[in-house]
């Protein structure tokens, strides 16, 4: 929730239950779509109501992310390239009210390119622009994860991006392949010797194929040169210097990158092993977390 006037974040609430569930919850109930769908938000909007002890009925709502796609509230088309970083030229639609949803809701759509799309990660990042810096050139916003998005930005407008499955490959790699045996879950970079398996792993991730560089994270246990521990760092090191290798990362004027504190850690160490750190920005992972309700402030006062 934020104030329509200052922009403060007065309270949020969130909850485990991500898209993908949502959409196989509903296909068992038989009730129409969007009247799920809502009644879902509707049960966030009173947990915040109980928690502020204030009655929210008709306050607009914005929703923006995989709300809008093939499993959301209804699927919306996507913006084109290039789109500015106010967001005035994203597809958006106006829900109508309903007697038990009296609420005026605006669902935003994503954006795609000619190979490549992305929902959310725009909104996040019309969050995160600096509100004092007025144009923007050649410079690469980072967001890590499952899929993560490189986009590009000139001249204050979204001109390119790129996704990496790197989170995705992650998982798959080192739960559901044949390295899973050679390695072993650890929270964090915590001792000296996983802190030198992933910087290993990125240089060996930006130098050589990662289809052949992957296989030594199986000889890497086989020959006793890691720990299982060690190892889980050096296949992490692996996938994320594979994906810096874009080369569009070193020529731009500067990157951006914005994430939690975890995956902060690993990449911010991997832009010092690939020489990189001198382009690299960091923000705090609290003003990445409340990106996307900095970017609805400003959408709602575009609509």
């Amino acid at each position: 929730m934020v104030d329509t006037v200052s922009g403060e974040i007065i309270a949020g609430e969130s909850t485990d239950q991500g898209i993908a569930d949502t959409f196989a919850r509903w296909k068992t109930t038989g009730s129409a779509r969007e009247s799920f769908y809502l009644d879902v938000l509707s049960q966030q909007v009173i947990a915040i109501e109980k928690k502020l002890n204030l009655n929210l009925d008709g306050v607009p709502l914005i929703i923006s992310g995989m709300a809008s796609s093939s499993i959301g509230i209804m699927e919306l088309p996507y913006s084109i390239l290039p789109f500015d970083l106010s967001g005035s030229n994203l597809t958006m639609r106006r829900l109508p009210e309903a007697a038990d949803f009296n609420h005026k809701t605006t669902l935003i759509s994503g954006v795609k390119s000619e190979d490549d799309v992305m929902r959310g990660e725009e909104t996040q990042l019309i969050g995160c622009i600096d509100p004092v810096q007025t144009v923007i050139n050649d410079e690469i916003f980072i967001f890590p994860g499952t899929h993560s998005k490189h986009i590009r930005i000139n001249n204050h407008q979204v001109t390119a991006f790129k996704t990496s499955m790197t989170g995705d490959f992650f998982e798959l790699l080192s739960q559901k392949s044949i390295l899973s045996t050679s390695v072993e879950k650890t929270a964090a970079i915590e001792s000296p010797g996983q802190l030198s398996s992933f910087k290993a792993g990125v240089e060996e991730g930006a130098t050589n194929g990662l289809l052949s560089a992957a296989f030594k994270v199986r000889t890497n246990n086989l020959f006793g040169k890691y720990s299982k521990a060690e190892n889980f760092t050096f296949l992490s090191g692996l996938l994320i210097g594979a994906e810096l290798t874009d080369p569009a990362i070193r020529t731009a004027k500067k990157v951006h990158l914005l994430c939690g504190s975890k995956l902060e850690q690993y990449y911010r160490i991997a832009f010092e092993c690939l020489g990189l750190s001198q382009q690299l920005k960091t923000y705090p992972a609290q003003w990445v977390d409340d990106a996307v309700a900095r970017a609805h402030f400003k959408i709602y006062h575009q609509i």
